[in-house]
């Protein structure tokens, strides 16, 4: 579970300093689809790159799963955006001279995967997105749309807990991004999904929670995660995996007993 506590960021130019945010508090659960919405300069960006690692808050902490991160080092920050986190721009990001499914395996490079498990793992997640037979066309040879599939292809190879798009649907035409809208709808069933957007209109429809921006601050949250609901679901999730390990156990010791040979008694 990802949580933000009176998370502030300041930058400073000279002697100059600009607050970004205010004091941010916000619990996200493990699978839903957010959209932040706010005026061009409220924040939104700079809270979406905090909470993926990409840049650093001044005052407050980040925990994730209940961990803080007051005290990570570079090295932790690399191993939370390599293994949790999927981005998704506006921009694609793609590499010009490499095919799709060479531009979805490079997510895997940093992560010790073999070259085989790369290559089925990049063609499994561009089969999700519908691109399974696109998987050798270079990225000029696209649509628009089909290089945000690509993107989002890229950002889910490596199953992270948490996807972040920053104006996935910016540079597309309306048709196009109801369809990038649907897809991100269907991803956020089991993951969480926090989106960035100008559009309230495409927010309202495919979104399950609305959170809007004002000059560094929250000032609406349509489904707000309370603390209450956040220790009810944990306690749900630690009940489950003692259920799972009692239920492992007790197949081990019944799989045990079968493979022991019969004792022989004179």
């Amino acid at each position: 579970m990802l949580e933000l506590e009176g998370i502030k960021k300041t930058y400073v130019t000279g002697t100059t300093s600009v607050e970004a945010l205010k004091g941010i508090n916000l619990k996200f659960r493990d699978s839903e689809f957010v959209s932040i919405l706010g005026q061009s300069g409220c924040g939104k960006t700079t809270l979406l790159n905090i909470i993926g690692g990409l840049d650093q808050y001044t005052q407050g902490d980040l925990r994730i799963n209940g961990k803080s991160t007051k005290d990570f080092k570079d090295r932790d920050w690399d191993a939370y955006r390599n293994n949790s986190i999927g981005f998704v721009f506006q921009s694609y990001n793609l590499i010009p001279h490499q095919t799709v499914l060479a531009n979805v395996e490079l997510a895997l490079t940093l992560s010790g995967v073999s070259k085989t498990e790369r290559r089925q793992r990049a063609k499994e997640a561009l089969e999700k997105v519908g691109l399974s037979e696109q998987i050798h066309k270079k990225p000029n040879q696209m649509s628009g749309g089909q290089m945000q599939r690509v993107a989002i292809a890229r950002a889910l190879v490596n199953n992270p807990d948490i996807l972040l798009a920053d104006e996935p649907t910016g540079a597309l035409d309306t048709e196009t991004s109801v369809q990038i809208m649907e897809l991100l709808k269907e991803i956020a069933r089991d993951r969480l999904i926090i989106m960035v957007t100008h559009n309230p209109d495409l927010a309202q429809k495919y979104s399950t929670r609305i959170i809007r921006l004002l000059d560094g601050k929250i000032t609406d949250d349509s489904d707000e995660y309370t603390e209450e609901q956040m220790q009810a679901d944990v306690m749900k999730k630690t009940d489950s995996a003692r259920f799972s390990d009692t239920v492992t156990s007790a197949q081990k010791n019944k799989k045990r007993k079968r493979n022991q040979k019969p004792r022989c008694h004179f």
